[in-house]
């Protein structure tokens, strides 16, 4: 184990046009569009911008990674420009992100370690965000982000989400409890707000020194006396226990509390200081993936509709709603419009136009288009 404190220690079709008169510019861009329309069908003008300007507004909501820096043997951190569309976030919130991994669309959600656009002052073109992602075992998408993303890679993003967030009105004492990658939101918090925070613990464990994510810039905060970091290294010393935090906090329970780490980990937590009678002072933040079993057709759940049916792997799940007595809503009924638009809140679909299959957990829902997709196992739909 490692103890730094403060002080510093170690370390196309017929169109007919009107009469001409004279347009303002929005008409004239107005015709344009029509135009555009026409001459691209059956695919928009969007469908094309979206090749050459992927982050622009209006586009679905993409990022461009920019770089990948290794932080351990098996974590990196990409730092992503977004589009356009993006809203900023608060420290320690999440992001979901799509990676296409062997023709499947996967869903997980990161915690964001930058800056937020707020503090970094940047203009919207300008920001830049940042998710650091540990490769665990068998994980399909952080094996892939951590083994084979490269500059330049695309990806899908939603907006950021999570409480796992700071009050506005900074705590006397602050406690956070993190193991392995729970030390990502962390990380967040520490680089927007530690200046605000006057007395700060960092307690984390890792299997060894070299493991510790953001070693050493956790180490400089210790040095110039910004927090008291406790690194507790289990390979040696064992995992975390709630009799360690007493003995290495005495403070603790006059702490507000952040944790985040394996499930373990947050249980022994919860149990602790609910039985200590301050379970309002533990924020705790749980990441969970999900492992889907896809296949051919399956039974749709349309959860506020109250109805189950069973589907292959051929019909898309309009018809099949539709055919069950299903309100759905719909429009072109090719893909083309997005009126069909739905959120998939579990399990697996297949678009039928590619073969590709998306899918969904508990906490990652997305969004589909149920005109051109089949169910691909069982799956969950929010109508």
């Amino acid at each position: 184990m490692v103890i730094i404190l403060a002080n510093g220690a170690p370390i196309v079709g017929d169109m007919t046009l009107p009469v001409l008169t004279p347009w303002s510019a929005g008409a004239i861009a107005d015709r344009a569009r029509q135009l555009g329309k026409l001459v691209t069908t059956p695919l928009l003008p969007a469908d094309y911008l979206d090749l050459f300007s992927p982050l622009r507004t209006g586009a679905d909501l993409r990022g461009q990674v920019l770089e990948v820096l290794p932080e351990t043997r098996d974590a990196v951190t990409l730092v992503i420009r977004p589009g356009r569309g993006w809203l900023g976030h608060r420290p320690g919130q999440y992001v979901r992100i799509g990676v296409d991994v062997d023709g499947v669309r996967n869903w997980r959600a990161y915690s964001l370690t930058s800056l937020s656009s707020q503090a970094s002052q940047t203009s919207a073109r300008n920001i830049r965000i940042s998710i650091t992602v540990k490769a665990i075992p068998d994980g399909k998408v952080s094996q892939h982000l951590v083994r084979h993303a490269t500059p330049g890679t695309m990806i899908m993003l939603d907006q950021a989400a999570g409480d796992f967030t700071l009050p506005r009105e900074s705590p006397a004492k602050v406690l956070f409890l993190t193991a392995g990658s729970g030390i990502t939101p962390v990380m967040g918090m520490l680089r927007n707000a530690v200046d605000a925070l006057e007395d700060v613990v960092v307690l984390h464990s890792a299997p060894s020194a070299p493991d510790v994510i953001f070693r050493a810039e956790l180490r400089a905060l210790a040095a110039r006396g910004a927090i008291r970091l406790i690194e507790r290294h289990t390979d040696t010393a064992g995992t975390v226990s709630p009799g360690d935090v007493t003995a290495l906090v005495p403070d603790w329970a006059q702490r507000q509390t952040w944790a985040c780490g394996p499930t373990g980990l947050l249980d022994a937590a919860e149990k602790h200081w609910g039985a200590t009678g301050i379970a309002d002072q533990l924020h705790t933040e749980r990441f969970r993936p999900t492992v889907l079993a896809t296949g051919e057709g399956g039974t749709v759940t349309f959860a506020k509709s109250g109805v189950n049916l069973e589907s292959d792997g051929a019909t898309p799940l309009l018809d099949a709603g539709e055919e069950a007595g299903v309100l759905m809503p719909s429009g072109c009924r090719m893909g083309i419009c997005f009126g069909c638009v739905a959120p998939l809140r579990d399990g697996a679909v297949r678009d039928l136009r590619n073969g590709e299959i998306t899918t969904a957990g508990p906490q990652e829902p997305v969004l589909i288009q149920t005109c051109v997709s089949a169910a691909a196992g069982p799956c969950d739909i929010d109508l």
